[in-house]
């Protein structure tokens, strides 16, 4: 998602003053308040987004997908993919030649369509290949789509430049897409709970605030198609072992980045860690395990600007640009979050 970044704001109280009911003031719950860079607001349109990485094996992107049906040429053989069912069918055409160059071709015209649900016209291969130059995915994480949001659900919207507040019904999840990528950076919104989902098991769940609704979709993440926990996996070992890393999100009981900034992470094979910040180098240890099937990451730091940092982190999902780390602290009700991102 092109304008959503992953850094949670603290939400002064913010007067909300309606143009359409004059002298009506509401105050809202400033804990319940998202903005285009909120955690939340990414997962949702994550949730509601056209799905675009189940045809990688055709297009090689999850930016887009190939609107169905659409013919294809794989080593000389014409096949026509009617379904998701005939993704297995170009797959398997391509594994039956292991020394080939495994180049798909179309027969155009074919149209895409990005996570937007917006589409494009495609008339050969070089337009193609542009559309693909051009994606710009902010972080590589795919859609999750093992949960449902039943709708309509609403909004209420307070814009900051011009003091406007209103409400909105959403009734499907086009709409919920291009509501959320459209976000000015000094719109601030807000759920009017409470509102339901579907969850992986197709049972229907009410949810009642953020903190619920943002738990649900990080619990979920497992059962959908995307990477997740897997901190025993030799893949996230080998990402997490590769290059350097800084904390891109970290919110406690309210948002800390920023005492982490300039702090860049190099995590080695034997489990140790070093923490560079300027001219000023500090030591420590990281280790994953599993715990009751959650599969988790601890540091510990010879630092105590760092002593934040020595949780017990669920590892939620993972990319090979970003690690998502949270915590829920068994002493409250609090889940903390911990993103990671490589330099």
């Amino acid at each position: 998602m092109k304008t959503i970044k992953y850094l949670f704001m603290t939400l002064t109280a913010i007067v909300f003053i309606s143009c359409q009911n004059e002298g009506a003031v509401l105050i809202q719950d400033t804990t319940q308040n998202l903005t285009t860079v909120s955690p939340l607001t990414n997962l949702i349109f994550r949730v509601a987004q056209n799905p675009t990485s189940k045809d990688n094996v055709l297009d090689n992107s999850s930016c887009f997908n190939i609107q169905l049906p659409v013919k294809v040429i794989v080593d000389g053989n014409q096949i026509t993919v009617s379904n998701q069912n005939d993704y297995k069918t170009v797959q398997a055409t391509l594994d039956a030649f292991p020394n080939d160059d495994d180049i798909i071709n179309f027969i155009y015209p074919i149209t895409i369509q990005y996570q937007d649900y917006k589409t494009q016209l495609i008339l050969n291969s070089d337009e193609l290949e542009k559309s693909i130059e051009n994606c710009n995915l902010d972080d590589h994480f795919n859609e999750i789509d093992c949960i449902n949001i039943n709708y309509p659900i609403s909004f209420s919207i307070y814009d900051a430049n011009n003091q406007i507040a209103k409400t909105i019904v959403i009734q499907n999840d086009k709409d919920t897409t291009s509501f959320l990528d459209n976000l000015d950076v000094n719109v601030y919104i807000s759920i009017n709970y409470p509102i339901s989902i579907t969850n992986f098991n197709g049972q229907n769940v009410v949810l009642t605030n953020n903190a619920d609704f943002q738990n649900h979709i990080e619990d979920s993440i497992k059962e959908c198609n995307t990477n997740s926990g897997a901190g025993s996996n030799p893949n996230f070992n080998s990402i997490w072992t590769d290059g350097t890393w800084h904390v891109s999100y970290f919110f406690k009981t309210s948002d800390e980045t920023l005492g982490y900034s300039g702090y860049n992470f190099t995590f080695h094979p034997d489990g140790t860690v070093v923490a560079v910040n300027g001219t000023n180098s500090f030591g420590g240890t990281w280790s994953t395990f599993k715990d009751n099937g959650q599969d988790k990451l601890k540091f510990s730091f010879n630092e105590d600007k760092l002593d934040g940092l020595e949780e017990d982190w669920n590892i939620t999902e993972y990319t090979a640009t970003n690690v998502r780390l949270k915590n829920k602290n068994s002493n409250s009700t609090e889940t903390y979050h911990l993103y990671f991102t490589k330099n």
